[in-house]
């Protein structure tokens, strides 16, 4: 039975001079790359423009990092974005917000449905919502993963069998505590395989909305109850009754809810299956 987890993994990969390959920066990019070949593969079964994938990158990756840099500053770091506005661009992102990233995405897929939604393609704004988030939740999966290998987003102290001791962390080193990352990477891991079944039965018969209220209910409870085992990220938040992360993770729980609710109530358009009339047949 194990008493704790050595955690001293280094978190740089290897390094050329002043270049390096970190495993925080692998994982991060490994997610796009993964959810575009899913997202390739799910455009082939619904018959919609594979082209139209390239331009979908470019609006995840602008809008995720974006989103998740503006986020951080906006939630945790105000004074910063107020008063030195360009460390939002200027690498090294040490800080991404995952509530930050979601706002961005959600905004970026509205005005990429703007562009294809009225097309022939009918990529609107819940169609492509509803597949992009099996694509975000393995990419959910691999950033915690990346947090994980950084030490970073640490738990607070526990004496589980499987508490880690993170010894590259200064701050929080020598105290087994809880892999708040770990329990944040498997629950993606587990919404990405269900998000793809439930996909997978009902394709373009997908009720509009439900996959991405079925998101937002999922990651977001889950963070607000994991909150209780993390480590706050400032000082600040040890005065609140709530911190940041739960304060932000109710509204979109309550989205999510609107949007499952709604996703029922409203019939799929039959337009939309007309771009491939061999999934009525199914």
């Amino acid at each position: 039975m194990l008493q704790y987890v050595i955690w001293d993994i280094n978190p740089e990969i290897f390094h050329i001079g002043s270049f390096s390959v970190r495993w925080y920066g692998l994982l991060f990019a490994m997610g796009f790359l993964i959810g575009m070949q899913i997202m390739t593969y799910i455009f082939k079964k619904e018959n919609k423009p594979v082209a139209d994938t390239d331009t979908l990158l470019i609006y995840m990756v602008v809008a995720t990092i974006l989103g998740a840099r503006i986020g951080h500053f906006l939630f945790y770091e105000p004074e910063v974005l107020l008063h030195r506005p360009l460390d939002v661009i200027i690498p090294p992102y040490s800080g991404l917000a995952s509530h930050g990233a979601t706002i961005g995405i959600l905004t970026a897929l509205w005005l990429y449905s703007r562009r294809k939604g009225s097309q022939l393609t009918n990529q609107t704004f819940l169609w492509v919502t509803d597949r992009i988030v099996i694509a975000v939740a393995l990419g959910g999966a691999s950033i915690r993963l990346g947090n994980l290998m950084n030490s970073e987003i640490v738990g607070r102290p526990s004496d589980v069998p499987w508490a880690f001791i993170f010894m590259n962390n200064t701050e929080y080193a020598k105290i087994p505590r809880h892999p708040a990352q770990l329990y944040e990477s498997l629950s993606c891991l587990v919404l990405f395989f269900f998000l793809l079944w439930f996909w997978n039965r009902h394709k373009e018969r997908t009720p509009r909305g439900s996959m991405l209220g079925i998101f937002l209910i999922w990651v977001f409870t889950l963070r607000f109850f994991y909150e209780y085992l993390k480590e706050n990220q400032v000082a600040f938040e040890d005065s609140l009754p709530l911190n940041v992360g739960q304060l932000l993770s109710i509204p979109a729980v309550l989205l999510g809810i609107y949007f499952l609710v709604r996703s029922y109530r409203i019939p799929i358009p039959q337009a939309d299956f007309e771009d491939n009339p061999k999934e009525l047949k199914s």
